[in-house]
């Protein structure tokens, strides 16, 4: 609680980082308090007390302290907490039995140290890993606790640490110093009782005790009561500064303890962060379960053997080769084989397969924070991955929910328009003509704002020439709002607003005459035309949804004029009982409804005359009111309609707020991904269509766009059903399948009469939903807008169904007036019934809990603080950098994944079955073929490094092929790459070495140790057959990979041959017993010429299989690296410029105002939320993008990957109501060149084509022809590549193509391949290619 005498609270939008802790503590063990001591099960907190300067007092009721804990470990807890940790994963707890089996000789044919070392290496590196992340929390904690804080006690300021300080103290605070986290401005004052006690002696004497409310995370509320001297006062939320504050505009100020440590608001709110997990992951641990079940069948099997070979051969062999006791019979050999073969098999199980995967995470990480094409070097921030665990899952987004404000938008706002008195100023000049001259204020006006831009100069003369509704209007902004000013000198002003729209009024009115220069709790100071005027500030009639108006009420001090003056969204309290007024109205009206279509945020002005007997009668109401012990809030409501009526109109406002740079285009690309879009705004319903225009989600040349905006839950399922059915409808128009009237259109693709379903409507029979499949072949491309009481309705359980199926048919989404929660309701409905990866980006606190609910969460760190970034997953500060997070850094994350993947499991598969295999060799006899130190290094040093390079470093193709080629993402969204049919063929792929290498025959070698031979070529075999394979599927070599990879094989030998030498041997002579096996064995001709075999039939068939799969089948990958060897072979033409910097693209065109080409929407585009008006959701810039974006429009029929979605979602769950996948994103068809008419143009080459190059799409049923190129044109003119979906998107980047190793993935043969079929078809005309 706030006692200073003079007091202003504000709180800046950036936090530091040493203070991230306070707001989301990592996870803690439950039993655990933030104090770090053991808690008892904590009573249920009614209502909470505290007294003033009485710590005996407070003690009683054993508040939290304020010592914050977030560390897991220390010194003594950390060896057996970490281990414990650890052996609750599934794989540690196996491997961890598997040494105790080893330790009873009469199973175990490995020693014990094969077990132990990769087990331990794994331990250790996950327990370096813990202990570094508890260190930083450490040092975080105690930064934090160690603060020093001064504390009044006993009657004297002295110094406390932060930790030590208790509920109840009195403590200081000076300007600037924390209070702890918290991220937006307020203004905060106190109780007008305690306001004088600013002297120490008499706050040591306060003994007042506060009853108020338990501790809970509502940061916008507070109620409690203040008992002092027999009286008491009532406390709000005006009278807290909340734990995170930054003292601002105060030179120092007391406080009274209240919550402190878990209990406070800002430790409330942070709660227990959800831990995502990827699809990858959960895919990952089910077929971990597979392997321990493939284990246990390989063991039963072999077992099996072991009983029927002993029962019918063993015997034979009982005179030299006896059962060991206590083997009596057949079945208990079984029994103890079969253990002995779990522990053999025992590598079938990866056990460093989490740690890798970690360890190729970290990797991608560190690749997104180092892309210096995603740091912004205007805001000096770059892309962070605030996660590890997710990167993968990038690459397999299909949903993406947007905020508008701060994310689309630049969130900065410019005084645009206004009208006053029915007259608009601000208009738009002609684009054509000479643009008008910005307005010099500086000798009008020395105070004004030098950033300030204004072109309209009859409104600068109204105020001039003394205007009387001018002054006016202006005199109200510069009352009219919560900013906070700081004068370091004469005349430097520097405004700090809540929002940046009362900045943005507030600068206006400045520039004009009427300059906002100080507050008080009690007064506003203003310089009025050169002349200071002090207002005495009566109230402050804060903003809400309900009423949507903020009203100030003051009055000049030297005249005692009480005054009014409102602020709101919409016209309803104004007075209309002249024809004069109401014509003012319908102007004004009229003027509102243009602003908004031109995309401005706009606010209407009014003010009210009070007598000094209405204020003292309002005011006594007003006090009753907020004194209330119950229903405080509805009646302090009651009191602010009470004084907000019969109000005179002045005009309205309009701000504009420009769309962030390369918005259109990067929504554009996106939608090529077939990533769907939707945005979730506050803006009303006519400013959303236009958000949508502005941002390319809407075009003129949409099939339809469906408003849904009944009032009812009849009405709204009437509305959707009669969308879905216009889409069945048009589809069937559209594919020729059905004739029929499309109806009557107003334009931009709206039909007359569709919207509002209200009032005596006939209630229409409608059709049960129609079937899934009808809705995913939907072809057309449709657009939903619904508004926020209608998406209330659509969200309810019975409901939802319809929802989905209509809005996921449609190309693009928009939802208006949507709060914090029904922003997460939406993308839980999403996940829920649509089962595909969401991400959410948003930049505000009021998107915490959307990107929260998502997959992803993306935080813009832009105007609105850092709460979203805090809470998400990646951040970075401009939305166009999302188009490369996902289409670069996603696809790329989750290909090397799924390579990584594939890989491990064919390498263990091909290391464990060799035993398998070799069992019907030995008697099922459980013998080993290696040797037990390469069993313990081949996970661990022979085959880990090369895999771990291709999981890191791996792409398919350049990163500017994947912007230019979107749908290169869609594998991803399929989850083509890494499946259970997928994980599950990497055993039968690695039978064929598993069985080489073990029917490899014995060569003939002068050694006495003949198993000893048949390992080392077994293993050299098995080493380099996995060695070339990872060759093979390695798409992009780097430096490592080479090192690795040959490495790794050098290695491999290196260790094999001093193993076997007689330098160890001489010194252990009892662990090392083959000296010079390897040397003699590989001096042998006979057995290179066995390995050469073994490898070429364990590889060769790999080759044929992939040639035939790219010349038969070939993915669109293939297609694009074949393009990628044209360029490198021809160069296209100097003009073209290709590149990834958006310099010079901006979506705003740099003319001040040009013209709206599209029609007029009306509308308002100003939305608050409740607490001293914060903005929180807002309209944005309409403006039309230079850039053409015709082709993106363009769609193709079909293709395999479509045939392979519809099939993906006609398996779904989804009820049949509930399954409207929409079409496949747009890209561009089959067909000829059309570069004169887009910047967007395909790939050029210099590989011509034959004059007529008309082609169509194929069938979705035919298997894509191979790429071939076209003959060389007469003129060297380079031709359009028509190549269906692989038309690509034109972007701008620093240069060409990145060097080198794009074509390795399958060697020097299948670049020979693809240029020998670029020979064969030169002759030919040009072959159609397509995914």
């Amino acid at each position: 609680m706030v006692t200073a005498r003079k007091v202003k609270m504000t709180v800046p939008k950036d936090i530091p980082e040493k203070w991230f802790p306070l707001v989301f503590p990592l996870k803690r063990n439950k039993q655990k308090g933030l104090n770090g001591a053991t808690s008892k099960k904590k009573r249920t907190e009614e209502e909470r007390k505290v007294r003033a300067n009485d710590r005996e007092y407070n003690e009683k009721f054993q508040y939290a302290s304020n010592c914050i804990m977030t560390s897991k470990y220390n010194i003594v807890t950390f060896l057996p907490v970490n281990l414990f940790e650890q052996f609750q994963e599934v794989a540690n707890t196996y491997f961890l039995f598997l040494l105790i089996l080893q330790l009873i000789p009469q199973i175990s044919s490995l020693s014990w140290f094969t077990t132990i070392v990769p087990l331990a290496l794994v331990l250790s590196i996950t327990a370096v890993k813990d202990a570094t992340d508890d260190y930083f929390r450490h040092k975080s904690d105690s930064q934090v606790n160690n603060r020093q804080s001064q504390v009044l006690i006993r009657g004297s300021l002295q110094n406390e640490k932060w930790m030590n300080v208790r509920v109840g103290d009195i403590i200081k605070l000076e300007n600037n110093q924390f209070v702890a986290v918290k991220s937006n401005m307020k203004v905060r004052q106190s109780v007008s009782v305690t306001s004088e006690l600013g002297d120490q002696n008499n706050l040591a004497s306060f003994n007042g005790e506060v009853v108020c409310e338990p501790p809970n995370n509502k940061l916008d509320r507070f109620c409690g009561t203040l008992y002092w001297r027999d009286k008491k006062y009532t406390l709000s939320n005006q009278n807290m500064l909340l734990r995170g504050c930054v003292l601002r505009n105060t030179e120092a100020c007391y406080g009274l303890v209240i919550f402190a440590g878990p209990d406070t608001k800002l430790m409330q709110n942070s709660g227990r962060t959800k831990f995502k997990r990827t699809s990858i992951d959960r895919l990952m641990n089910t077929l971990v379960l597979w392997i321990f079940g493939f284990l246990v069948c390989m063991g039963v099997i072999l077992a099996l053997g072991n009983a029927v070979w002993e029962r019918e051969v063993g015997f034979l062999f009982q005179s030299y080769l006896p059962w060991d006791p206590p083997v009596d019979n057949f079945l208990f050999s079984a029994f103890l084989s079969f253990w002995s073969y779990v522990i053999i098999l025992n590598t079938v199980v990866p056990i460093s397969l989490y740690v890798s995967v970690e360890v190729i995470r970290l990797g991608h990480s560190y690749f997104i924070n180092w892309d210096q094409q995603m740091f912004c070097s205007q805001c000096n921030t770059p892309a962070e991955a605030r996660t590890t665990t997710l990167n993968e899952e990038l690459g397999q987004v299909e949903y993406i929910f947007s905020d508008k404000t701060g994310t689309l938008t630049q969130n900065i706002m410019s005084f645009n328009k206004c009208s006053i008195n029915g007259q608009t100023y601000g208009e738009g000049s002609d684009p054509l003509g000479p643009q008008p001259m910005k307005l010099d204020f500086t000798p009008f006006n020395p105070l004004a704002d030098p950033d300030f831009c204004f072109y309209d100069d009859t409104l600068l003369e109204a105020v001039k020439v003394g205007d009387t509704h001018t002054h006016k209007f202006f005199r109200l902004l510069s009352l009219c709002h919560t900013v906070m000013s700081e004068e370091k000198s004469e005349g430097e002003l520097l405004y700090k607003a809540q929002s940046p729209d009362e900045g943005a009024l507030v600068t206006a009115a400045r520039n004009f005459g009427f300059v906002f220069r100080s507050r008080t709790p009690g007064t506003i100071t203003t310089t009025e035309m050169g002349r200071s005027v002090t207002y005495t500030l009566l109230a402050i009639l804060d903003f809400n949804n309900i009423r949507k108006r903020m009203s100030v009420i003051g009055c000049v001090t030297q005249r005692a004029e009480y005054v009014c003056t409102v602020k709101e969204l919409t016209l309803c309290c104004w007075r209309d009982s002249t024809p004069a007024t109401r014509k003012l109205m319908n102007i004004t009206s009229d003027h509102l409804n243009e602003y908004a279509a031109d995309g401005l945020r706009t606010l209407a002005l009014a003010y009210r005359d009070l007598s000094e007997d209405e204020w003292e009668a309002w005011s006594e109401r007003h006090r009753s009111a907020a004194k209330a012990a119950s229903c405080r809030e509805d009646r302090l409501a009651a009191a602010y309609e009470q004084i907000e009526q019969d109000m005179v109109l002045l005009g309205a406002t309009a701000i504009e707020d420009k769309l962030q740079e390369g918005v259109p285009e990067t929504i554009a690309v996106l939608s090529l991904a077939n990533i769907k879009i939707w945005v979730l705004t506050g803006d009303k319903q006519e400013t959303a269509v236009n958000i949508g225009y502005s941002c390319k989600m809407l075009t003129d040349d949409m099939t339809e766009v469906f408003i849904i905006s009944g009032n009812t839950v009849q009405s709204v399922r009437q509305e959707l059903r009669r969308a879905r059915d216009r889409m069945i409808e048009m589809s069937r128009t559209r594919d020729g399948k059905e004739e029929g009237v499309e109806g009557c259109f107003m334009g931009n693709g709206f039909r007359e009469g569709q919207g509002d379903s209200r009032g005596g409507e006939k209630q229409l029979q409608c059709p049960p939903p129609p079937p899934s499949n009808l809705m995913d072949n939907i072809s057309g491309e449709f657009a939903l807008v619904i508004n926020g009481h209608s998406l209330a309705h659509a969200l309810e359980a019975d409901m939802e169904t319809e929802f989905v199926s209509t809005a996921c048919a449609c190309k693009a989404v928009i939802c208006c007036r949507v709060t914090p929660l029904q922003k997460a309701q939406v993308v839980e409905m999403i996940k829920k019934h649509k089962k595909a990866v969401t991400l959410a980006i948003g930049d505000g606190a009021n998107d915490v809990s959307m990107i929260k609910s998502a997959h992803i969460g993306v935080g813009i760190s832009g105007q609105e603080g850092i709460q979203a970034v805090l809470a998400s997953d990646y951040s970075f500060s401009q939305f166009r950098f999302l188009q490369r997070l996902l289409l670069v850094h996603g696809r790329w994350s989750y290909l090397r994944m799924c390579r990584f993947l594939c890989y491990f499991f064919y390498k263990n598969f091909a290391f464990t079955m060799v035993h398998f295999w070799f069992g019907f060799y030995c008697g099922f006899s459980a013998q080993t073929v290696y040797d037990q130190y390469f069993i313990t290094l081949y996970n661990i040093v022979y085959t880990s490094l090369p895999v771990l390079a291709m999981g890191i470093f791996d792409q398919d193709v350049p990163d500017q092929r994947s912007l230019e080629y979107p749908k290169l993402y869609e594998p991803g969204q399929l989850n083509l790459l890494f499946n259970k049919r997928e994980s599950s063929s990497a055993s039968p792929r690695a039978s064929t070495p598993q069985w080489c290498c073990s029917s490899s025959p014995v060569p003939s070698c002068p050694t006495p140790h003949k198993a000893q031979t048949f390992a080392v070529t077994t293993a050299t075999a098995l080493v380099i057959v996995v060695s070339v394979q990872i060759a093979l599927d390695t798409g992009f070599w780097t430096v490592i990979n080479h090192v690795f990879v040959w490495g790794s094989l050098g290695l491999y030998f290196s260790i094999m041959l001093a193993l076997q030498s007689q330098t160890l041997f001489g010194i252990f002579p009892n662990q090392f017993h083959f000296v010079g096996s390897a040397q003699s064995t590989l001096l042998q001709p006979v057995v290179w010429l066995t390995i050469a075999l073994a490898t070429a039939i364990c590889i060769v068939p790999v080759l044929a299989f992939r040639f035939l799969k790219v010349d038969l089948k070939p993915q669109l990958s293939d297609t694009v690296r074949y393009t990628q060897l044209v360029r490198q072979k021809k160069r296209k033409p100097a003009g073209r410029s290709v590149g990834g910097a958006w310099r010079g693209v901006g979506s705003v065109s740099e003319g001040r105002l040009g013209a709206r080409g599209s029609s007029r929407r009306s509308g308002y585009a100003f939305a608050h939320t409740e607490g001293f008006g914060e903005l929180i959701t807002s309209g944005k810039n309409m403006r039309l993008s230079s850039l053409a974006m015709a082709t993106f429009a363009s769609r193709h029929s079909s293709s395999w990957i479509d045939t392979l979605r519809r099939k993906k979602h006609s398996h779904t769950n989804t009820p049949p109501s509930a399954s409207g996948e929409s079409s496949p994103a747009p890209s561009c068809v089959l067909g000829p060149s059309r570069r004169s008419l887009t910047p967007h143009a395909p790939i050029e080459e210099e590989t011509g084509a034959a004059p007529d190059t008309q082609t169509a799409s194929t069938s979705s049923t035919q298997n894509p022809p191979a790429p071939a190129p076209a003959s060389e044109a007469d003129d060297g003119s380079a031709q359009t590549l028509n190549a269906g979906v692989l038309t690509p998107v034109a972007l701008r980047s620093q240069g060409g193509d990145s060097p080198g190793g794009w074509t390795i993935s399958l060697g020097a043969v299948q670049e020979a391949l693809l240029r020998w079929k670029g020979r064969a078809s030169a002759s030919n005309s040009p072959v159609k290619l397509a995914e």
